[in-house]
């Protein structure tokens, strides 16, 4: 893959991890308390050590699952605290709406490398990026794939995105939630620092550049194949 974007691994299942980091142009790795569920984590601690220990030199975005700021700092002083590796992922807002600016630039410039996440608007990005100025590495999180699922192009807000984060080197933008591998192209032709990718279009990246007319034809035979399987017979008029 001649790609400039860095690609990270968007999950929460460490038999699935463990084999991704295995391959080089897997930059990273995210996660969420959702991706945890799903995967059946039950002790966030012991998943995340365990993690940091097998995986000690990629980036680790580890989440933070807490409403109140203060406890919300508390957990990600001691997320942190775990590997040289892990960004601290914080929400924009908590679920009251209140903005965690405040934490974010506490945190930031205190030495916690944070990812903010769960951001959708423009301005979000800019309050973010004036917060952690001047800090610690981070991210900025921009959820484009949510933006793409309200019927609204996300493509101008990411490219304003990435002029908005250029004076800031320390500071990385992510495409997150991409629902299509044409996102990963579209993540690497505006500057993007980060594309998390899931599984699901961790599959389909071999397409990346696939011949279209041999492709039409392996659907062709995708659909003749399943008709044979299935036995399909018309009867005779």
């Amino acid at each position: 893959m001649n790609l400039d974007i860095k690609i990270f691994a968007d999950g929460a299942d460490k038999a699935a991890m463990l084999e991704l980091y295995g391959k080089p142009w897997i930059s990273g790795f995210t996660t969420n308390p959702t991706l945890m569920r799903k995967a059946g984590v039950r002790d966030y601690e012991a998943f995340a050590r365990d993690i940091l220990v097998a995986i000690p030199d990629r980036p680790i975005s580890l989440e933070v699952f807490a409403d109140e700021f203060s406890e919300m700092e508390r957990q990600a002083r001691r997320i942190a605290s775990w590997a040289d590796n892990v960004y601290v992922k914080i929400p924009i807002t908590n679920t009251r709406r209140e903005p965690a600016l405040d934490l974010i630039c506490r945190l930031a410039h205190s030495g916690v490398k944070v990812n903010v996440t769960a951001i959708l608007a423009l301005a979000q990005v800019h309050d973010v990026v004036q917060a952690l100025a001047g800090g610690a590495p981070a991210c900025v999180s921009v959820f484009a794939g949510r933006i793409a699922d309200t019927g609204v192009d996300p493509l101008p807000l990411m490219t304003a995105a990435v002029e908005m984060l250029r004076p800031h080197p320390g500071v990385e933008l992510i495409w997150a939630s991409p629902r299509e591998v044409l996102n990963v192209v579209q993540a690497n032709q505006i500057g993007c620092h980060i594309i998390t990718v899931t599984s699901d279009i961790l599959k389909k990246l071999d397409l990346l550049g696939r011949d279209l007319g041999e492709y039409s034809l392996d659907t062709v035979k995708m659909f003749y194949d399943d008709a044979c399987r299935s036995g399909f017979e018309l009867s005779e008029d």
